[in-house]
């Protein structure tokens, strides 16, 4: 008796023992895959601190700096860095707010647009340690050619043609006559956009009447709605935004005017039905590849990294259900991009 007792109280024991075993590994099964949407949590390199300052467009822009703070965000949880944002309201807070993470010895130190470019180019130049990237700058061309720069750009007026070939697309089928954009100013990276939507947009109906003004401001969404509604009642029934947060406001005067909006940067989609689609460039997945870089000792200052339809760094967004009549289309213009056939896209704007 007592040994088939022992006999069963060892089998209990055992079958105990396989059920903890058993929950612990549904467990860590459980934690992996919540983890799997990008890289692993675990830190891949060694510690470093990085910080971002951000343009006057401010984090809740809904595109431009809200995209380079997801970036940030996601090098935070998935690459175990330590990391501050600094916002800048005003172009007299970029130097200040650069300087101050160079002097508490961050290891990367990202400023998000090309409005930075000057204050970059000083402080880079007095913290030859430190490793600095700018968003939309052109490292070889700051004044001083700091070597320890790195510049991430875009080629927008990839995307930008995208955008304006579904718009021409559209427009060739519905009668209209005009497309409008609103530029927040005309830098670089705001004008490849707008040059690369007016030559998608008549490659697509060479007709078509292209309005293009500059709000000058990149904050205020009353100049942008104001701009975008006189050009609504000059016939345009498109407009592409190209000015961050006053942007929205472009967007808002194409819903009300019942007109389709085209959004900028970020997918936007989720903005409202007026959204036909946007012109996207991944700031995100450029800041996160930055400190990759900086956290396992690949970084190269002093020159630049190009994001194009061919690495997957610009494109178009999610479209409503206008713009989805022409997604086949505009996919197939993709790669042609992407391949090299179709290249030369225009990255001026005429004055």
């Amino acid at each position: 008796m007592r040994t088939r007792r022992s006999i069963h109280l060892v089998a209990v024991i055992v079958a105990v023992l396989a059920a903890i075993v058993a929950g612990c590994g549904s467990d860590n099964s459980k934690s992996s895959s919540s983890g799997s949407s990008g890289s692993t949590a675990t830190p891949a390199g060694k510690k470093i601190k990085v910080g971002l300052v951000t343009d006057i467009g401010g984090l809740n822009d809904r595109s431009f700096n809200q995209l380079a703070y997801e970036g940030f965000k996601r090098a935070q949880s998935q690459l175990g860095i330590e990391g501050r944002v600094l916002t800048s309201n005003k172009n007299a807070d970029y130097i200040p707010n650069l300087s101050t993470l160079a002097q508490q010895h961050y290891d990367l130190v990202i400023g998000v647009g090309f409005l930075m470019a000057d204050a970059m180019d000083t402080v880079a130049s007095k913290f030859p340690n430190v490793k600095f990237a700018e968003i939309d700058q052109d490292a070889t061309a700051l004044k001083h050619k700091p070597k320890n720069v790195e510049g991430l750009l875009f080629k927008e007026q990839e995307a930008g043609y995208l955008a304006g070939y579904m718009a021409g697309l559209y427009m060739k089928d519905n009668g209209g006559t005009a497309i409008g954009s609103v530029g927040g100013q005309k830098i670089p990276p705001v004008d490849h956009y707008i040059a690369g939507y007016q030559a998608g947009a008549k490659a697509a109906d060479p007709k078509i009447k292209t309005l293009n003004s500059y709000s000058q401001d990149f904050v205020a969404q009353d100049k942008c709605k104001e701009i975008a509604l006189n050009q609504i009642q000059q016939g345009a029934k498109v407009v592409f935004q190209v000015a961050g947060q006053c942007g929205l406001g472009a967007i808002d005067a194409a819903k009300e005017k019942g007109v389709q909006a085209i959004g900028v940067d970020a997918d936007q989609a989720y903005l409202g039905p007026q959204i036909m689609t946007s012109a996207t460039k991944h700031v995100d997945v450029a800041v996160f590849d930055t400190v990759k870089q900086a956290q396992s000792g690949s970084f190269k200052g002093g020159q630049n990294r190009i994001f194009d339809a061919k690495t997957n760094g610009v494109g178009f967004g999610k479209t409503n259900s206008v713009g989805a009549k022409y997604v086949s289309k505009v996919k197939a213009l993709q790669q042609k991009i992407a391949s090299g056939q179709l290249s030369n896209i225009p990255d001026t704007v005429g004055t």
